[in-house]
C-alpha cells in the first residue's frame, strides 16, 4: 500500500516514523486556499483537505494521502510562519505572557474514503524579554514554524503549560491520525 505525506515538514515525517509508518513518500502540495475569516478549526480543515485532494488528483488508485496544516491563533487571528526575523520577533512578542491556541487540520484520503478533522491545543507562554526573544529568533528555529516557535526544540523553555495534545503543537495530532489511518484500512506493525 502506497502512503503519501503531502507535506515537506521534517517534524511530520518524524512523527509518522514514530507511529511505525516507515515506508511513505513525501510529496508536498503546492499553494493553499484562502481561509481568512474562518473559525480556527474550519480554516485548518479547509487547508489540509485541499492539500490532500491536490495530491490525490495527481495519484491514482489506492494510495493513502495524509495532509496537515498547523496554525497558531491568538485572539482569533491566525499566525502562520514568519516572513523574516522581524516578523518572528513580532509574533513572539505578541505571544509573550499569553495563552494561544494551536490548531492542526489533518486529512486522510484513500479511494472513496475521505476524513478531514482538526485538533486544538491551548498553550501558555511565559513572559519573555526582548533579549530572550532576539536570542531565540537568531537561533533560526522560529523561521519555519507557525507562530514562530517549536515546542519540541528550544522554544520549549518558553512554554509554561498546555492543555491538549503535545504532538498537535508539533504539527500532527498522532492519536487522531492513528484512528483515521486505521479507519482507512492502514495496518500498523508495532513490533520492534
Amino acid at each position: 500500500m502506497e502512503i503519501i505525506l503531502a507535506s515537506k515538514s521534517p517534524r511530520r515525517r518524524e512523527l509518522l516514523a514514530r507511529m511505525g509508518i516507515k515506508d511513505f513518500t513525501v510529496r508536498p502540495a503546492q499553494g493553499e486556499p484562502d481561509a481568512r475569516g474562518l473559525e480556527p478549526g474550519a480554516a485548518v480543515e479547509l487547508i489540509a483537505g485541499a492539500k490532500a485532494e491536490q495530491i490525490a488528483s495527481l495519484t491514482g488508485g489506492d494510495a493513502v494521502i495524509i495532509a496537515a496544516d498547523t496554525l497558531v491563533f491568538l485572539d482569533g487571528e491566525a499566525m502562520g510562519k514568519p516572513l523574516d526575523e522581524q516578523d518572528a520577533f513580532r509574533m513572539l512578542r505578541e505571544l509573550s505572557g499569553r495563552e494561544h491556541t494551536v490548531c492542526t487540520g489533518v486529512a486522510v484520503l484513500r479511494g472513496e474514503y475521505r476524513a478531514v478533522t482538526h485538533e486544538s491545543t491551548r498553550v501558555r507562554f511565559a513572559e519573555m524579554s526582548d533579549d530572550e526573544i532576539w536570542a531565540y529568533v537568531r537561533s533560526g528555529e522560529p523561521m519555519d514554524k507557525a507562530g514562530a516557535y517549536g515546542a519540541q526544540g528550544l522554544g520549549a523553555v518558553f512554554i509554561e503549560g498546555m492543555d491538549g495534545d503535545f504532538f498537535n503543537v508539533m504539527g500532527l495530532p498522532v492519536h487522531r491520525l492513528y484512528k483515521m489511518l486505521r479507519d482507512a484500512g492502514v495496518s500498523f506493525d508495532f513490533s520492534a
